[in-house]
């Protein structure tokens, strides 16, 4: 349970810095209360997109992983962000990605921001 919890805070955390460095990336609310419970919902939705979908992806995309020696990655990281606007936009989550070059860009921010911060936060089982 601590691992999922500190798993969903470093998706809010690498989430909110792809919203702070792309403007194309949206997050809107009332308040910064509000911005931030959102945050954290788009959070969970992105981290069960990525447990549900993510993994079934990448099987059928297996042979464009040795094709394209792996920077076909960062087209289902893209996928995965849009997948994740387009269902937050279902459950009236403020959350919008528009386009997918931003998609791409944001798929590499959130790659490298989620991966420093587990190096730095605790992830015991």
């Amino acid at each position: 349970m601590k691992n999922f919890f500190v798993k969903t805070l470093a998706n809010a955390g690498a989430l909110g810095v792809a919203i702070w460095l792309l403007k194309d990336i949206t997050l809107t609310g009332e308040n910064t209360g509000r911005k931030t419970i959102t945050l954290i919902l788009v959070a969970l939705v992105f981290g069960v997109v990525n447990v549900v979908v993510k993994p079934i992806v990448k099987v059928l995309a297996f042979p464009l992983f040795i094709l394209t020696l792996g920077l076909i990655t960062l087209v289902i990281n893209a996928l995965m962000l849009l997948l994740t606007s387009w269902v937050a936009g279902k459950l009236d989550l403020a959350f919008h990605v528009e386009g997918f070059g931003t998609a791409v860009l944001g798929g590499l921010i959130i790659s490298i921001v989620a991966w420093a911060l587990h190096m730095v936060l605790p992830d015991d089982d």
